[in-house]
């Protein structure tokens, strides 16, 4: 096998929350994580130069080790001494910086398809290793499906199956300091916590009503007096018929969870023409 070519989905939070600062200067988390069919083409091929080359379709995107592609090329190919080089094409879909981990997504492809690629056999706790080196999301952007995540968000535990439905995305043409978000929650006191367990329990009654009721993302107290877009677009996507709403990561995504396409599809054309945004896509729940 030279070439190998993966889907890299984008995730979205069903619940984040903030439990504490931990020593190492991360922050204690503790949210429950679900993958989406909106994906990166990620391709992967030997090549006999030694040398890492990445190809994309966004000409401002990094092709060298600020790439977490790159990163993920890299590590595996000095830790394995793996001969000769590589070339990673993506075709960039899931939008960037946007709380969806498409970076770690696009991370977690290359690991796996290197893996593949050159027998390396590498078991999946080691693999997982790997990856928290590189990302506090890439360990579940390798899992993927419906998991609780704690500590940085490296510590996983599958969940059943997220019960399916319809997901508008929505990202607002502006940049948020992941950061800048965490500082000003540390500065925040008193805001409400996500009912958590409530949640784990309506997506083992794989309850859809019950999962959008129990939607809930602490860092939505600091993003969206950042970026009160974030809150309008939210209320747009419930106005259109959205059974629940919410902001995934840090932000500036918002999401809307619809029942059926066609209420979807019209929610999303509306916030689209609305607030002038181009990243707005409809996707669905998507489980392994």
């Amino acid at each position: 096998m030279d070439y190998i070519s993966v889907k890299a989905r984008a995730k979205i939070n069903l619940t984040l929350d903030v439990t504490g600062k931990r020593p190492d200067g991360y922050h204690e988390l503790r949210m429950i994580m679900q993958t989406v069919e909106l994906y990166d083409k990620v391709f992967v091929k030997k090549i006999e130069k030694p040398v890492i080359k990445i190809k994309t379709n966004l000409e401002w995107l990094p092709t060298d080790n600020r790439n977490l592609a790159y990163k993920a090329a890299e590590v595996i190919k000095e830790r394995y001494d793996i001969p000769g080089g590589v070339f990673i094409e993506l075709k960039k879909t899931i939008p960037v910086a946007a709380g969806l981990a498409g970076g770690s997504a696009d991370c977690a492809a290359v690991l796996y398809a290197m893996n593949i690629l050159y027998n390396l056999k590498i078991k999946r706790e080691e693999l997982a290793a790997i990856a928290l080196e590189l990302g506090s999301d890439v360990p579940y952007c390798l899992m993927r499906g419906t998991a609780l995540a704690e500590g940085r968000g490296e510590i996983l535990t599958r969940l059943p199956a997220c019960p399916e439905a319809w997901i508008v995305l929505a990202k607002p043409a502006v940049g948020m300091s992941t950061a800048a978000v965490y500082k000003a929650i540390d500065a925040i006191d008193g805001y409400s916590h996500p009912d958590t367990e409530g949640m784990i329990d309506a997506i083992k009654k794989s309850d859809i009503n019950a999962v959008a009721s129990k939607l809930s993302n602490v860092l939505e107290n600091a993003s969206i007096p950042m970026c009160p877009m974030i809150g309008d677009i939210k209320k747009m996507l419930s106005d259109m018929g959205a059974v629940g709403v919410l902001m995934s990561g840090s932000g500036p995504t918002a999401y809307g969870i619809f029942k059926d396409k066609e209420t979807a599809q019209k929610a999303a054309d509306n916030v689209k023409k609305t607030f002038n945004i181009r990243d707005v896509h409809i996707t669905k729940i998507f489980n392994i």
